[in-house]
């Protein structure tokens, strides 16, 4: 538990392989659990989410009540494509540590979190904004916002591991 604890720390020190390889792969813990949660978001979609999100499309469709059906299952099956490709690439991240992955999840981790904080700040604003987060429960809204805090901070190890990781292995490859 120290290394693992060692290695998603942003401020540790770097000096081995090991160590960069370790703590480049945080960023792959981090995407394996923003796919943890999306499994819980896709559970929540098929179950007490579907009935939510089916009267939030009616009622924004009143036109059209036959695209109600649809629109739950594009939601559900592109929730699902998401999160497998999540997982994808984090066993990409995990088998072989690169500095790009670790960059586009923090940003778009970062882009999640200032979204939902936006989103926040509006819903006391706007009767729209108001009205979809009700449909949210405050636990999914609230876990949500901590995880992407820890996912941030894991990416920013896993970009500094990749980062020693490429200097240890170029200055290794001079020296031979």
């Amino acid at each position: 538990m120290t290394d693992w604890a060692k290695a998603i720390n942003p401020t540790a020190a770097l000096a081995t392989e090991d160590d960069a390889i370790s703590a480049a792969r945080g960023s792959a813990i981090a995407i394996f659990l923003g796919v943890v949660w999306g499994v819980v978001g896709i559970i929540y979609l098929m179950t007490a989410g579907q009935a939510a999100m089916q009267a939030a499309v009616t009622q924004a469709s009143a036109e059209s009540p036959g695209m109600v059906g649809a629109v739950g299952q594009i939601a559900l099956w592109t929730a699902i494509f998401f999160v497998v490709a999540q997982a994808v690439i984090g066993f990409i991240q995990w088998s072989k540590p690169n500095i790009v992955i670790p960059i586009i999840f923090l940003i778009l981790v970062v882009f999640g979190l200032i979204m939902g904080v936006f989103g926040l700040m509006m819903a006391n604003s706007m009767p729209e904004v108001a009205e979809a987060q009700a449909q949210t429960p405050a636990w999914q809204t609230w876990i949500g916002m901590l995880l992407m805090i820890v996912q941030a901070v894991m990416h920013i190890a896993g970009i500094r591991g990749a980062s020693a990781l490429d200097k240890i292995r170029t200055r290794a490859a001079q020296e031979y």
